[in-house]
């Protein structure tokens, strides 16, 4: 996977669950010359996984300050 990454030049800051979505969405926008009307399910999939990665860490903070109170 991180040979995959480094391919692809995925930044270090983008490396999350979501990363293989990334790529896909990157190898498209360079397919399609980064047209804003293309590749529009690739980018929904993609800030889906991000909000639901959110989400998690979200419960997790909440969880910690609920424990620590």
């Amino acid at each position: 996977m991180h040979e995959e990454m480094r391919r692809n030049k995925v930044d270090m800051a983008f490396r999350d669950q979501c990363v293989d979505k990334l790529v896909t969405l990157n190898k498209c926008r360079r397919a399609s010359f980064f047209l804003p009307w293309k590749c529009e399910h690739e980018r929904h999939e993609h800030e889906k996984c991000e909000y639901i990665e959110y989400k998690k860490r979200v419960a997790l903070a909440t969880a910690e300050h609920e424990r620590q109170a």
